[in-house]
């Protein structure tokens, strides 16, 4: 059985920052994409960043851009978001996601959560202003 399970939210004050991880076990295929998606109270639930395991290659959304750094850890099997400079509308559940198969420079096309078939069950974030 293939699980996913988040940590590291919390709540922090505007420029803050946190760092969550994402560990994943039972997987039974040797490629895979990593998503982390967040939902805010009353909104669709968003793409933040994508990391490929083929070829290491990440993708942000343009609204975290230069603020937030996926990475993994391959033989932890963990991913992390580093999330720095937190702004109030960083609020939001984050969610990890798989997405099983090779992907090759990842990117915008890859933040679609309908292609990713395993979720953790999300962390909360909540910044302050």
């Amino acid at each position: 059985e293939v699980q996913l399970v988040e940590s590291g939210g919390g709540s922090v004050q505007a420029g803050g920052s946190l760092r969550l991880s994402c560990a994943v076990s039972g997987f039974t295929f040797d490629d895979y994409a990593i998503g982390w998606f967040r939902q805010a109270p009353g909104k669709e639930r968003e793409g933040v960043s994508c990391i490929s395991r083929t070829d290491g290659s990440t993708y942000y959304a343009g609204s975290v851009k230069g603020r937030f750094t996926i990475s993994s850890d391959n033989a932890k099997n963990t991913v992390y978001l580093q999330m720095n400079m937190l702004i109030p509308d960083d609020t939001a559940v984050y969610s990890c996601a798989v997405r099983p198969g090779s992907t090759w420079w990842i990117g915008d096309r890859d933040l679609n959560s309908d292609d990713y078939a395993y979720w953790g069950q999300g962390t909360q974030v909540t910044v302050s202003s």
